[in-house]
């Protein structure tokens, strides 16, 4: 398994606020004055939870409960598939839709409301305790920074950074780590909050003291995960099926979660600034969110709804408290706002585009070089959307 970057002893500040930032703070409040719409606590977002949590559950149930004959007849190998698929994709979708904005506080402004909708991460295995700092505190703080942010530290396995050393095995990285992406669930699950629970931090995030029951709550976490994939399964089934369509659905939530993220970071459009110790960053927090971070299909409801806006990843950067059903709203703002300020807001046209995009990042830094491409570096350019063609924002 890969490991960590080594942090920076000291992690860099930022420049003073920018007018950018300034100018974006004033555009959002003038979005929520004039359009009076509550920024969390949205009945539109409470009915969405309820809808993919009853896609999990259906699907898991289908998987699970099944008689293995129906009044169609019986269910072949490729409806087991695809259920498992399914399953897949609503552990995916409670991810980003649910459990991250209610981890970002993004969900209600009553905290408890937040955090026990931020449990559906603990439900699923994984610590949401840990998460937060992983996140909230590391990477959307330090975004693309070099041993300061944990969501590009994957070395040896793979290079994510132009400052990262070069490998001899990076050279086929592009191929190998599509279906290493699909573990990412399980690794997570299995080792990475024993690993930062361990250390007490995660890069140069110190985790918090522990909130009242955390070892109760991170123990029954493991247990309802282990019930839900492999306990109950294989207790009404054979082991070997049970356990292949659970690799099915594991795969799909790994590969679903990794690729939307690293869409927005890993892709040679957005950049990779180096921490040089003792020096602030020659950018504040918003524009350095603005250099480091990529939106995608912007305009594609059924990507918007599925990935919880997170496709418009400059927007949640730049308004991480901020429920993501306004996120294709704020876009139009930001875009206008950096285009006034002399900025790139960049954008690629549809998922398809930010996919090939990634791919060609991993290519790019499969070469023994230590800075992008000039190609890697024009992607910049190609990665801008006209302003008329973002989601206009309510008058």
């Amino acid at each position: 398994m890969p490991a960590a970057s080594p942090a920076v002893v000291r992690p860099p500040r930022f420049a003073k606020d920018s007018a950018f930032r300034r100018d974006l703070d004033a555009g959002f409040a003038a979005y929520f004055a004039h359009s009076g719409m509550p920024e969390r606590d949205i009945p539109a977002m409470y009915a969405k939870t309820a809808i993919i949590w009853g896609w999990f559950w259906a699907s898991w149930a289908a998987l699970v409960f099944a008689p293995i004959r129906s009044i169609a007849g019986p269910l072949t190998v490729p409806v087991y598939l695809l259920l498992a698929v399914s399953l897949g994709l609503a552990i995916g979708g409670i991810g980003m839709s649910v459990m991250h904005d209610a981890n970002h506080g993004a969900y209600s402004r009553k905290p408890w409301v937040n955090k026990l909708v931020g449990w559906s991460l603990d439900a699923l295995g994984c610590s949401s305790f840990i998460w937060r700092t992983k996140h909230n505190a590391v990477h959307h703080t330090w975004t693309n920074v070099e041993g300061c942010d944990d969501d590009i530290a994957m070395q040896p396995l793979a290079r994510m950074a132009p400052s990262q050393p070069y490998r001899s095995w990076h050279r086929v990285q592009h191929l190998y780590m599509w279906p290493l992406y699909g573990l990412l669930h399980f690794k997570w699950f299995l080792l990475d909050d024993f690993r930062d629970l361990r250390a007490g931090r995660v890069a140069v995030g110190k985790l918090p003291k522990r909130e009242a029951g955390f070892y109760l709550t991170l123990v029954l976490s493991k247990l309802s995960y282990i019930a839900l994939a492999f306990a109950v399964p294989i207790a009404l089934h054979n082991a070997l099926p049970a356990l292949g369509l659970w690799l099915v659905a594991t795969m799909t939530t790994g590969l679903t979660l990794a690729v939307t993220f690293q869409l927005a970071h890993c892709v040679g459009a957005a950049e990779f600034p180096v921490a040089v110790e003792g020096k602030p960053l020659e950018r504040d927090w918003a524009e350095h969110q603005l250099a480091t971070t990529v939106d995608f299909a912007p305009g594609n409801k059924l990507a918007t709804w599925f990935m919880g806006g997170l496709n418009y990843q400059v927007v949640h950067h730049l308004a991480p408290k901020v429920c993501h059903l306004h996120y294709p709203s704020l876009a139009k703002i930001v875009a206008e706002t950096a285009q006034k300020q002399g900025l790139q807001y960049r954008t690629y046209p549809t998922t398809r585009a930010a996919i090939a995009a990634h791919y060609r990042f991993l290519r790019y830094l499969a070469q023994p070089q230590t800075v992008l491409t000039g190609d890697a570096k024009a992607e910049s350019a190609d990665a801008s959307v006209p302003l008329a063609t973002l989601p206009a924002a309510p008058a």
